[in-house]
């Protein structure tokens, strides 16, 4: 009879460890990887979008306005 509640003991252990903590532990693990990605993704493309800013004001500094940017006005009293 010892035995028998052994051996039920051991199959509730083996299946607590196979069946809930390992599935929880690679679930835990793929999440982590998948932020990271994803971090990573963003940081790019944040870096992406600096770059691109810089060079369109780097770009608008260099051109001097032409005569036609501006639009002659009278003031109304």
């Amino acid at each position: 009879m010892r035995v028998l509640f052994q051996l039920l003991a051991l199959y509730l252990v083996y299946k607590l460890i196979f069946d809930f903590i390992i599935p929880i532990f690679q679930t835990t693990k793929q999440v982590k990887n998948k932020m990271g990605e994803m971090e990573s993704r963003m940081n790019e493309h944040l870096k992406q979008q600096q770059f691109e800013t810089r060079n369109t004001a780097s770009d608008n500094k260099a051109t001097k306005p032409t005569k036609e940017d501006y639009i002659e006005f009278e003031e109304v009293k």
